[in-house]
């Protein structure tokens, strides 16, 4: 797994699922293997699992909320941005956080 992502909106209803098709879509068009939970006022959508945050690179958080069972991640190099930047340029954030967390791991 090249990178795992979580999306989360105060509600969780509109911009979580528009954050995370963006995602997986831009990371489809760089060959880039995601998965990206989403969390809001339903739940957790497409949780991810310790086996599958321990197998990638790092964690990308499209929120400005707490996210919930963290403790899967410990360990991994986590960025967060600013959910509506995943809508609208989904491409450019996976390759500065790609670059931005190679940089730290040298």
């Amino acid at each position: 797994m090249d990178f795992v992502a979580i999306t989360s909106c105060p509600a969780g209803l509109a911009h979580t699922p528009m954050a995370a098709k963006a995602l997986e879509k831009a990371a489809q068009e760089l060959g880039l293997q995601v998965k990206v939970e989403q969390q809001g006022a339903m739940g957790l959508k497409n949780e991810i699992t310790v086996e599958e945050a321990k197998s990638a690179k790092f964690l990308l958080i499209g929120s400005d909320q707490k996210i919930e069972k963290m403790d899967r991640f410990e360990g991994i190099p986590a960025v967060r941005v600013d959910i509506n930047m995943c809508i609208k340029k989904p491409k450019a954030v996976i390759d500065k956080v790609s670059k931005a967390v190679a940089a730290r791991v040298k």
